[in-house]
């Protein structure tokens, strides 16, 4: 059952948003903020697709335990393309509200990414391997979790200062990712269950995508 609904969910995540990430750059229009949106879906379903089509490919056949390198092969390569993807969204608030200067909150963004990937790239992650290390988990997600929270902040007050109904929610839909990730990474090789909550989050970002496609219909003519 487990195999079955997984694999479903997975395939229509995958669909949904790598469709509306072709779709937006194909329909932007030249519009930098939207185009930059699409990519960063397609960063999004492409790099979450090396973790999820093996996954699901075990659950169908002989089990998770027998595709370990496979998993831990593509989960480094998530992680990596999620860093890029924060990335993409601070340039994304960037222009949107059409920010000059904020130097500071750049190089904050580009020294958490770039320590986040060094981090992901250091063997003790034992990426590999069916006993990778709980610390180098949490010491990996450190500045990864910096870096949402900027631009959960960023989000927050800009969209509020400018009136902006059509992402007035995109800053949650970045704190309700980091809330069902964060329980994942610390307690889920304890208590398997936990690994569910991978499911609201990976609705929350589907809910970040479809902000940017429903402003981007209602933005460019």
């Amino acid at each position: 059952m487990q195999a079955i609904v997984e694999t479903l969910f997975d395939t229509v995540y995958l669909f949904s948003v790598i469709t509306i990430g072709i779709l937006m750059i194909r329909k932007s229009k030249g519009n930098r903020q939207f185009t930059m949106f699409g990519i960063m879906a397609v960063i999004l379903g492409g790099g979450d697709a090396f973790h999820l089509v093996p996954r699901a490919t075990a659950l169908c056949t002989t089990g998770l335990e027998n595709f370990t390198v496979q998993l831990g092969l593509g989960k480094w390569i998530t992680s990596i393309t999620m860093t890029i993807f924060y990335v993409v969204l601070y340039h994304i608030w960037r222009e949107r509200y059409q920010i000059k200067g904020y130097k500071a909150a750049t190089a904050a963004i580009y020294s958490l990414a770039g320590l986040r990937i060094v981090l992901c790239m250091m063997p003790q992650n034992a990426w590999l391997s069916a006993d990778a290390p709980l610390s180098w988990g949490i010491y990996r997600n450190i500045p990864f979790a910096l870096m949402g929270l900027i631009i959960i902040v960023l989000f927050y007050k800009s969209a509020k200062e400018n009136n902006d109904s059509s992402f007035r929610w995109m800053w949650l839909t970045i704190v309700l990712s980091f809330a069902f990730y964060i329980p994942v990474v610390l307690l889920a090789d304890v208590i398997p269950m936990i690994g569910m909550l991978m499911i609201p989050k990976t609705c929350a970002y589907v809910w970040t995508v479809l902000i940017g496609y429903k402003a981007m219909k209602k933005e460019i003519a």
